[in-house]
């Protein structure tokens, strides 16, 4: 349905209502529905891209060098992110879940063996293939070593990434949203306020607007908020009528923690084998998935040397750099303006050599013009015209050299916050401010695991692996926080004084409250958080099926 099509002051009900139609909402709408349940699926976007409904997202960072604009890397429309996410799917390290001492305020109220029998199921609906996250369990027979004769006492090379397609939520499963029958998915109906009876304990109806400025009202008996971990805390903070700091918000957690992920790209892995003795590409499983291995910190390490969890891949040169001598790398440089905007981030930096690097970066593409064209021929069948797209680019370096792309947790940081600005949308709400923020304790592990891997790489004695320890602040901070993560602003915890939700993601002091989504999050892992949200989706929905039953 569309909600610019309701009468004015119009009013609707259900036993339960989601309020967002991403990856995580529509999950959790099927698994209702399909079990028979009435729910009730509001998205404040349009089934398509809509450059009005998009403006809603705007507001302020406090440093525009350390996060993206907020309209930026999300999407208010059917399937929110997921139409334009790079489908990277992984769970979550067992570590992840543990309080660790040396990691301020780490730890879930639940274990990996609560989201264990979601896994799965949700590796399914992200289309990521089958649930095997390792060489000897997603591959039969012996695989080509990621690095000849490397044996790390620190890292292993034997975890893999796997790949969506990427799915779009949305588009993908819109006709099993319409043909469900307990199922009404409304589009254009953004959330605007929820309000609490007296006491505060309780939601009595959500206040909606529609595209074309109407309202209506929804009242539902479990409310389920699965916006994104922005949206999340601004909606609650902005609705003050009954509690005045903002709904779950009593001990001023609400928006604190706010945590992405800490990434760059760092030094030069030259192999004794040269590049030959390198697979840092893409495997296919038997199921047509797309994975890949990584340079993963071993959980033993973690805890010996008290860093937290971080990967890295094996990485083409940085492509402004010229000195690469590869043409591909070179005609991405030149051609970066036609880069899709969510990959051009790392394009934009200014080749060190300036107009002679230009000239350099001319040479390299018109030594190997054959090179070029092919790859281009690659990249139009694999990304563009593939239903499983080729995930992203992979280059094998002419002169043999990589660079090293690490993914690394970020600490959950009290001062790293989302909070409401001075400024309001259209309809009145307050705009949100973002001040990202990361920790010394960040700055260790990326350090500490830099340092970790070139002892095992010259313990191997497989290659070297040169970087300069005095620039990793400087490097793993050159992008800012990893855009599209946007985690822990809602965290669950079993102390009302310091979390938001409980561990059935249930908000304190409000029983029929629940928020979805990677903002409930204690910490964040070395993994993208679409999968560990979809699987904490379905915990869910299991526990409202009792709860509605």
């Amino acid at each position: 349905m569309d909600a610019t099509e309701f009468p004015h002051a119009s009013a609707l009900s259900a036993r339960v209502c989601i309020v967002g139609a991403g990856p995580v909402g529509i999950s959790l709408a099927l698994a209702l529905a399909e079990s028979g349940v009435d729910v009730l699926l509001l998205e404040a976007g349009g089934a398509h891209a809509d450059a009005t409904s998009q403006a809603f997202y705007q507001g302020t960072v406090a440093d525009a060098a350390m996060h993206s604009p907020l309209d930026e890397y999300r999407e208010r429309r059917l399937g929110g992110s997921t139409t334009i996410w790079g489908g990277r799917c992984m769970p979550f390290d067992p570590i992840d879940f543990e309080a660790r001492d040396w990691i301020p305020n780490s730890g879930w109220p639940i274990g990996p063996e609560a989201l264990a029998p979601y896994y799965a199921p949700a590796n399914q609906l992200c289309e990521a293939g089958s649930f095997a996250y390792t060489i000897a369990s997603a591959f039969d027979g012996p695989m080509k070593p990621m690095i000849e004769g490397f044996e790390g006492s620190d890292f292993s090379t034997d975890t893999l990434e796997r790949f969506s397609c990427p799915t779009d939520f949305g588009e993908r499963y819109r006709e099993r949203l319409t043909q469900a029958r307990t199922l009404r998915l409304v589009l254009n109906a953004a959330v605007t306020e929820v309000d609490l009876d007296a006491d505060g304990s309780i939601v009595t109806g959500l206040a909606v607007r529609t595209a074309a400025g109407a309202s209506f009202t929804v009242m539902a008996d479990q409310i389920v908020l699965a916006m994104g971990g922005l949206e999340i805390p601004r909606l609650l903070l902005a609705s003050r009528r009954v509690q005045p700091n903002g709904i779950g918000n009593r001990h001023g957690v609400l928006g604190r923690y706010y945590m992405c992920h800490i990434a760059g790209t760092m030094g030069l892995f030259r192999a004794l084998g040269g590049s030959d003795a390198v697979w840092h590409g893409y495997d296919v499983a038997d199921d047509g998935s797309y994975c890949r291995r990584r340079l993963a910190l071993r959980p033993e390490t973690q805890r010996t040397q008290k860093l937290g969890n971080f990967v890295a891949r094996l990485h083409h040169p940085r492509i402004a750099d010229s000195h690469h001598q590869t043409a591909v790398l070179s005609a991405l440089y030149l051609g970066r303006v036609l880069v899709p905007k969510q990959y051009r981030k790392r394009l934009q930096d200014a080749d060190p050599d300036g107009l002679a690097g230009t000239l350099r970066h001319l040479g390299n593409v018109a030594r190997d013009p054959v090179g070029v064209a092919r790859f281009a021929q690659a990249m139009l069948v694999g990304r563009k015209l593939a239903a499983r797209k080729y995930p992203s680019i992979v280059v094998r370096p002419r002169n043999g050299t990589f660079s090293l792309d690490f993914h690394a947790e970020q600490e959950p940081n009290w001062q790293s916050r989302v909070l409401l600005g001075e400024e309001r949308d259209p309809w009145g709400m307050p705009r949100l401010e973002a001040d990202w923020r990361y920790s010394r304790g960040d700055v260790t592990t990326v350090q500490g695991a830099m340092a970790l891997l070139a002892a095992d790489i010259k313990r191997s004695g497989c290659g070297t692996f040169d970087y300069d320890p005095n620039v990793v602040e400087e490097e793993m901070t050159r992008y800012g926080a990893y855009p599209g993560h946007h985690i822990g602003t809602a965290r669950m915890g079993g102390d009302p004084r310091h979390s938001v939700v409980d561990a059935d993601c249930r908000v304190h002091d409000v029983s029929n409250l629940h928020l979805a989504g990677a903002s409930v999050f204690p910490t964040s892992s070395q993994a993208n958080p679409t999968l560990t949200a979809v699987a904490l989706a379905l915990r869910l929905a299991d526990r409202l099926k009792v709860i509605v039953a």
